[in-house]
This record gives structure tokens, sequence and C-alpha cells, in this order.
């Protein structure tokens, strides 16, 4: 079998079986079939925004199943994400020419005293497959370094992550200090990490606990949608 797969000429293929190939590629984590995939497509006269989706947010949504189904594992989505990632270095600057429609704005990061940063990257990873601009603020944020997050970007969306049980009430911290400053409802606040649940994103007034990347990516992409009929409404 391997043999047979050493022979797959991207080149050769018809944008269909292109388009499947690279999801199966992305799927394994290879960056360099990944980046030469969307060169081809781009050569062909796509819109980077098509590459953008159909290929590879494509690809990343089949990655997201099976990771939320445990069929696959951190290490494989990280390979993915990193492959999509090469995807996106080729994209970004295109898309941002065409004006693409972009999904929304994140800011995330990992809270004061925290310093896990493998939940918060992959949700951040996925994110960025879904098309949202994302934000990454790192580790060990205190409540200023949100703030400033915040007012300097604009986003739609703040994510705060935490694995220890410790760390987990300075959330409520953050976002006692945004109803505080009245600014709480000028953003969704999504939570997550291991040691959260539904109750306590409920306790501590956050719009929605998210248990796993694939469902943060979920969540916003709904919280976007609803903001978009409101504003189409209004």
């Amino acid at each position: 079998m391997s043999d047979q797969e050493e022979d797959i000429i991207l080149s050769e293929l018809n944008d269909e079986e292109l388009v499947q190939q690279m999801h199966d590629d992305l799927y394994d984590g290879l960056a360099e079939e990944i980046e030469e995939g969307v060169n081809i497509l781009l050569e062909r006269g796509w819109q980077p925004y098509n590459v953008l989706t159909d290929a590879l947010v494509g690809g990343m949504t089949i990655v997201g199943i099976d990771f939320r189904d445990g069929i696959l594992f951190v290490p494989e989505v990280l390979l993915a994400a990193n492959a999509m990632k090469t995807g996106m270095g080729i994209l970004k600057p295109l898309l941002a020419e065409t004006g693409a429609p972009r999904m929304g704005k994140m800011v995330i990061g990992t809270v004061k005293g925290d310093i896990h940063d493998i939940g918060k990257n992959l949700v951040s990873m996925m994110m960025e497959g879904a098309g949202f601009d994302v934000v990454d603020i790192g580790i060990n944020n205190a409540v200023e370094a949100y703030l400033e997050a915040l007012e300097k970007e604009e986003p739609d969306i703040l994510g705060m992550s935490a694995l220890l049980t410790t760390t987990m009430p300075y959330m409520k911290v953050v976002i006692d200090t945004l109803v505080e400053k009245g600014i709480r409802d000028d953003y969704t606040v999504l939570v997550g990490g291991a040691p959260l649940n539904e109750e306590f994103g409920k306790a501590i007034g956050a719009d929605s606990y998210c248990r796993d990347a694939a469902v943060a990516v979920e969540t916003a992409k709904e919280y976007m949608a609803s903001k978009h009929n409101q504003l189409a409404a209004g």
C-alpha cells in the first residue's frame, strides 16, 4: 500500500480529488503536502477563501470530530493543526487582500497562576482552522493582560482556560472586572479546561463552558451566527 501512496502526484489530481487528498494529508499532519496542495489550487485559479474553507477547514472539521470522539488524540491533532498553519501561512496575506469574510475574532489566554497551554493551543489552532482570527496572549495572564488585549484587539470572543483547580476562580475575577467596567456584554466569554464544568461556567458568569477544542469551535460559530442575525434584524 505504501508504495502506491508514494506515487500520488498532487498536480495530476482533479480539483475534487485534490481536496479529498488534502483532507487526508491534513489528517496525517503532512505539512509539505498541504503547502503544495494550497499552491496548486491557487494556481488553478481558486479563490483563497475557497481554498481555506473547502480544503483546510473541511479537513480540520474531520480532525475535530475524530478528536471529540476519541479516535484522534492531542499529538495527532497538533500535527494536523501544524499542517493547517503551513497552509494558512500562504493564504493569510491573500485573504487580507481579497477582504474575505472572517468568522469573527477571539482573544484567548490561560489565567494567572496557570502555565498549561496545550488545551489553549489546540483551541487556538482549531479556531483558526474554522476561519476565526485568533490572538493568543499566552499563559499566566492577570486581569490587566486580558483588559489590555480586549481594548487593543476588539474581539467578539474572549476565551480563558485553566487546568488547575486553584486557578479556576481567577476566571471569575476577570469576568467580575468586565462587569464592573460595564463592558461584560461587549464580548462572548468562553471558558474551558479539564477541572471545569457547565455549572462552574454558569456560576462565574461565562457565556459557555467548552468541554474541548471541537466544542469551543462549534460554540463560537453559534454565537457568531446569532450575533450576525441580531445585527441583521436590528
